[in-house]
């Protein structure tokens, strides 16, 4: 893995007008998207209503999310309490900055080379380990997309200032949505701690204070969709990931079952947020629920905007499977690790599916 000084942004190619995708774009033939096959046979991610998070129907709830994160480690839900005018804000604001904010004005807020996940403005921010040879050199593959991350949890990271201020009200409606983010991320925590009979604050417990990021991605439109990947295949590092996504959709998730693994396309809501469990509720699960591998597929025609938030440990948590789920028909699957450690891997190795979180499997 490596970052270079100062990479391409993906949107000043795709308007260029170029015929072609760059051949470090271009994904290894097992890694493409398929476009023909029959349309995600059916398939579709639980859609769960909240109800207002109504105690009457709680139990109800807790089963159904339940069910949801051991099939799918994915969700929908609606009637979560975070206003749709917040959720509409936040993707106009992203849309706004990407589609009229000149590229000198974009490049003031550009990521620190050579930092990973640094905040700011960017496109390379992983690479994929699974490197191409081509003619005897050797060729990186790179995602079709462009970035901005904010950090925005705990209070001392967060600062406003290295954030756009085109739209004027970016920054307030980013700081607001952050908010109202952190506080659906700990009650969906604490129904899924309940779903398996654990206290409700059992995972967020054992995760600690949030360290939250905010990353409004931007696929621009690709002349070649069949070879590329907006976002290469993976499973995030992290506690649980609430997703938003424009009307365009772009985002799949990987479905097991039956001996096989389907790509499903997550089709959009424009009022629902996307519930992504991450690596470490799997393993404070002890596996019970899995995270949730997903990748993004590009679109010829249209930009796609998404926004995902990230709730992670502080990196000197170490992270252990809950001991009320160990037992002798229960034993523990996997080895205790220091969340910095994991996040230094995962940066190093690259994401290769859920290859991070596999490695931490104990002999069975």
């Amino acid at each position: 893995m490596q970052f270079a000084d100062e990479p391409v942004r993906v949107q000043s190619l795709s308007q260029s007008g170029l015929p072609r995708v760059p051949p470090e774009y271009i994904q290894p033939p097992q890694n493409r998207p398929v476009r023909d096959n029959p349309p995600d046979h059916d398939l579709s991610i639980p859609v769960i209503n909240l109800f207002g998070f109504d105690p009457n129907q709680r139990d109800s709830t807790r089963e159904t999310i339940a069910r949801a994160c051991r099939e799918w480690g994915a969700f929908h839900v609606t009637n979560h309490g975070v206003p749709t005018t917040l959720l509409d804000a936040v993707r106009r604001v992203g849309r706004t900055f990407f589609n009229e904010c000149p590229m000198s004005e974009k490049l003031r807020y550009a990521c620190t080379a050579g930092s990973a996940a640094s905040e700011g403005y960017g496109s390379k921010m992983l690479v994929s380990s699974e490197q191409q040879q081509r003619n005897d050199a050797v060729v990186e593959v790179l995602d079709w997309r462009d970035y901005f991350d904010h950090h925005t949890l705990p209070l001392s990271r967060r600062n406003p200032n290295r954030w756009p201020d085109f739209p004027s009200d970016y920054r307030e409606t980013v700081v607001r949505y952050s908010d109202e983010m952190k506080v659906l991320a700990q009650k969906l925590l604490a129904l899924i701690s309940e779903s398996l009979g654990l206290r409700a604050s059992c995972i967020e417990d054992a995760v600690g204070d949030f360290y939250q990021n905010i990353t409004i991605s931007y696929y621009p439109p690709c002349p070649q969709p069949d070879l590329t990947l907006g976002l290469q295949s993976h499973s995030d590092m992290g506690a649980i990931t609430l997703l938003i996504q424009d009307d365009v959709g772009g985002l799949q998730v990987l479905k097991s079952g039956d001996g096989a693994d389907t790509w499903v396309t997550v089709h959009p809501l424009s009022d629902a947020v996307l519930v992504l469990l991450s690596d470490q509720t799997e393993i404070i699960t002890n596996g019970k629920y899995r995270s949730c591998e997903h990748r993004a597929i590009t679109n010829p025609d249209r930009a796609r905007l998404s926004v995902a938030t990230f709730h992670d440990p502080a990196k000197a948590v170490r992270i252990s499977p809950a001991s009320e789920l160990i037992d002798e028909s229960s034993p523990v699957k996997y080895r205790d690790v220091v969340y910095g450690d994991y996040v230094s891997s995962w940066y190093t190795k690259g994401p290769g599916g859920k290859r991070n979180i596999d490695a931490l499997l104990l002999e069975s």
